[in-house]
């Protein structure tokens, strides 16, 4: 997706966001995320990114794993930042977003702030190669992608626009898939974190397979 600003590196970033606990959420860079904003504390977070004129938000997962509170709980350390790219009001106190995503993020610190929604200081340099549209698509073993999908789609009994699949670039497909796929936290964690495209095309086999591999053993009903 086309964006009216161009970023070509951290330095073009602000190095304090506002971020958006959100479990089990998949934001990947040149994705798109719809949101639903109602809480009062992120509708302030929305009203103070297009004031300040930046428009970002940075989604990011709570680990529940290592959470003592659930209304405060401890965050994963790597996060997407993304860019409000679409903004409607719906007449009854929410705001529909959708977020384009720019670059993966490392918290250094979370700040103490008086707004009610969490800002944190985070560091882009680990992630450079997300400043690079479609960087190491050539690496995707792309038909092993689609194998993969064409099985899953088998056992849901679900459809898709194959003409769509067959003509999207290999960057656009595998981090389309991997942020629509049903999988829990720490697959999406998984999926996020890795070093490069290849490598998530191949986790995203991977977690699939064993999915897949379950069902056939167990005689799970499919995902919904």
């Amino acid at each position: 997706m086309a964006i009216n600003s161009e970023y070509r590196g951290p330095g073009d970033l602000p190095e304090v966001i506002p971020v958006f606990p959100l479990s089990g959420a998949l934001l990947l860079p040149r994705g798109q995320m719809p949101l639903n904003i109602f809480e009062p504390r992120y509708l302030e977070m929305v009203d103070d990114a297009l004031r300040d004129g930046h428009r970002m938000i940075g989604i990011i997962q709570p680990d529940a794993t290592h959470s003592k509170s659930e209304d405060y709980p401890q965050l994963f350390r790597i996060g997407c930042v993304g860019r409000i790219t679409q903004f409607g009001e719906t007449g009854d106190g929410r705001y529909i977003l959708e977020l384009t995503g720019i670059a993966r993020f490392k918290v250094v610190e979370e700040l103490s702030v008086l707004t009610p929604y969490r800002q944190c200081r985070v560091d882009f340099f680990s992630f450079m190669d997300d400043f690079v549209a479609r960087k190491g698509e050539d690496e995707v073993d792309r038909d092993a992608v689609i194998e993969t999908l064409s099985k899953f789609l088998k056992v849901n009994a679900l459809r898709v626009d194959w003409d769509g699949i067959n003509s999207a670039p290999n960057e656009a497909l595998v981090n389309a898939l991997a942020m629509m796929s049903p999988y829990g936290p720490a697959e999406k964690q998984a999926l996020l974190e890795a070093p490069d495209l290849k490598t998530r095309a191949e986790i995203l086999i991977a977690v699939t397979q064993m999915d897949l591999a379950k069902k056939q053993t167990s005689g799970d009903p499919p995902l919904q």
